[in-house]
């Protein structure tokens, strides 16, 4: 009878415990110090470029950004990278609501104005009263806000705007099927990214960034917006021109940018509130990431099952006998059918496959009636074109 098998995962960030104790303390040892690791789980520190050992089998990301994590390296070891898309959505939405009542009645500048008041009571009152008529605001209700992305995040900003009084118009060519029905019906269509940008007086930004979304936010989409836009972005710092931003403002084109990602261009600069990057700092956030993203690693680890990866296509099937093989090869012809040769040469019977594809990476599950001896997955592992073959043999 094979024995248990047991991993170590090696945290590069504080991770939440709530998620740490889901893993079962007799299979999974975990710490920042863990040697020869078969998983790492990470939140914010920066990979790119750490020399990743060739046991790890898969990295984790407890939130939904990856751009600290060498996923194009990874896809050529055949390393799944997990994320958490939605865990941290909630958190992120009220802190977007929340800037939008910051740059509406322009509480920041009240707050430092305030704040700089001296005197006793009856002096600081006439100086209140004296002063506020420069921070007089705009209410939200009847405003229209534009939603660039509508995953988890921009969808339920979305419906809370409309739900505050606001009109939305949301914009996103790759919407599926499933987030189109979860958003409110009173949210209209944007033909296109301009269309948006001519119609809204608030822009919310709510894309992944890749090479079609860095600047995004320019010098020529800036002047499709409303006079005295005001810019909220909450996705990453570089979709979003910092220079274009700040001749804007300069100009009276934008009125206000509110940014969760703090540099040098933006600090001290008037009409530019910036965050140290808030959006998923919150207590239920950290937990939500933690434990869904342990959740799909024990998955994967032991099952070979992919749930949430930037790379890899999702990819489930019930465990139904104790013998499974996982492969990830280059999505090239004939891979599956050598696979299948080396196991009918080997005896084995399939019990059950799955393959899926995503770009160009392939991901196969094969269930056996009967053991795997080494040798076959020696062979499936030297087939060309594969990346990574697992045999997971349940105990018992």
């Amino acid at each position: 009878m094979p024995e248990q098998q047991s991993f170590k995962i090696l945290t590069l960030n504080a991770i939440s415990t709530h998620g740490l104790n889901r893993f079962p303390a007799e299979r999974y040892q975990t710490g920042h110090d863990i040697e020869e690791p078969d998983a790492i789980l990470v939140r914010s520190h920066n990979m790119l470029n750490s020399v990743i050992p060739e046991c790890v089998k898969a990295i984790g990301r407890a939130g939904a950004g990856t751009n600290n994590i060498p996923v194009d390296a990874m896809n050529a070891r055949g390393v799944p990278v997990f994320n958490t898309p939605g865990a941290n959505a909630n958190a992120v939405k009220e802190l977007v609501l929340a800037s939008l009542f910051l740059a509406a009645r322009n509480l920041v500048p009240a707050l430092q104005f305030a704040d700089s008041l001296q005197g006793d009571d009856a002096a600081l009152n006439k100086q209140a009263e004296d002063g506020k008529k420069r921070f007089s605001g705009i209410e939200l209700p009847g405003r229209t806000l534009g939603v660039i992305g509508l995953g988890e995040i921009g969808r339920l900003v979305a419906n809370s705007a409309i739900r505050l009084g606001m009109k939305v118009i949301g914009f996103d060519p790759k919407i599926t099927v499933e987030s189109a029905w979860s958003l409110s019906a009173e949210v209209k269509k944007a033909n296109s990214l301009e269309d948006l940008l001519r119609h809204s007086e608030f822009i919310s930004v709510h894309v992944p960034l890749l090479d079609s979304t860095r600047h995004l936010i320019n010098s020529s989409t800036i002047q499709l917006m409303k006079p005295h836009a005001i810019v909220l972005n909450f996705s990453r710092g570089a979709i979003v021109d910092e220079d274009a931003i700040l001749q804007a403002i300069a100009a009276n084109k934008i009125k206000t940018y509110v940014s969760d990602f703090p540099s040098e261009k933006l600090q001290h600069q008037k009409n530019v509130i910036t965050l140290p990057h808030l959006g998923a700092s919150t207590a239920e956030a950290e937990d939500n990431c933690a434990v869904m993203v342990v959740d799909q690693l024990i998955d994967y680890l032991e099952n070979g099952n992919i749930t949430n990866t930037v790379n890899f296509p999702d990819t489930q099937m019930e465990r139904e006998v104790p013998y499974r093989v996982a492969v990830a090869n280059a999505n090239v012809p004939n891979i599956l059918g050598q696979i299948s040769t080396s196991m009918a040469q080997a005896g084995l019977n399939i019990h059950t496959m799955i393959n899926k594809s995503r770009g160009g990476m392939a991901y196969t599950l094969v269930d056996t009636d009967s053991p795997v001896p080494p040798h076959v997955l020696h062979e499936i592992a030297s087939i060309s074109g594969v990346l990574m073959a697992r045999y997971l043999r349940l105990p018992g």
